[in-house]
């Protein structure tokens, strides 16, 4: 049998004998997330949208994700068996997508009673002081794995398909360009289209609630 020489063979190969578990907690999370938000979905008004996404991290994503954690984001050859990609939060994820905004936190109370004992990880607001963006949680499906830790994320509609553009622009393309990310301008830019982007939610909100208003005054006219 072939030694596997550095950390990389050993987590892709470590990645290949996760599988049945990884789709296994998919399976189980997924499931228990559309239970728990059934109410919810059955009594969407027209213009509402709850959408879930699940995924399982890619092999080569999962194991960059793992370097990037080291210092210096390189593995310690010296150390090949300390590195285990079952330490990643995100090799399963589930993403609950909602439209507008103000559902997210009905989305949110709804799935409350899956995540008693699951970690809060919110993504941070804009600006210092904001809301957070997005709910964001880390646990275990303990029915499908006992190992596998899962997250589970509500975000709006449309800063969530930002993200997805995003990463497979910069992320799944390329890896030498995630450092674009963190350059000031693309954080500027970065900035500007989430606060646009709230903005539109906010704006469509205020017309929505204000409809029934300007229906009325018509009819008397």
């Amino acid at each position: 049998m072939t030694e596997l020489r550095t950390a990389e063979d050993r987590l892709r190969a470590e990645y290949f004998e996760l599988i049945p578990d990884m789709q296994r907690t998919l399976i189980a999370l997924e499931a228990n997330v559309r239970h728990y938000l059934l109410p919810v979905m059955i009594g969407l008004k027209r213009y509402e949208q709850v959408r879930i996404a699940a995924r399982l991290k890619k092999c080569e994503s999962a194991v960059d994700s793992l370097r990037r954690r080291q210092e210096g984001r390189v593995f310690d050859p010296g150390s090949l068996e300390a590195y285990s990609l079952s330490n990643l939060r995100d090799l399963v994820a589930v993403r609950v997508l909602v439209f507008p905004s103000d559902l997210r936190e009905k989305v949110h109370t709804a799935l409350l009673p899956l995540l008693s004992d699951w970690t809060s990880d919110p993504v941070p607001g804009i600006e210092a002081g904001d809301a957070p963006v997005a709910r964001k949680y880390h646990g275990r499906c303990r029915s499908a794995s006992t190992t596998l830790t899962a997250e589970l994320q509500v975000v709006s509609s449309l800063i969530g398909s930002y993200w997805e553009v995003e990463h497979s622009a910069l992320y799944k393309t390329s890896p030498n360009l995630q450092g674009v990310l963190r350059s000031p301008s693309m954080k500027a830019r970065q900035r500007a289209v989430l606060s646009a982007l709230s903005a539109f939610e906010i704006e469509f909100e205020r017309l929505i609630r204000e409809a029934p208003k300007i229906e009325s005054l018509q009819d008397i006219d």
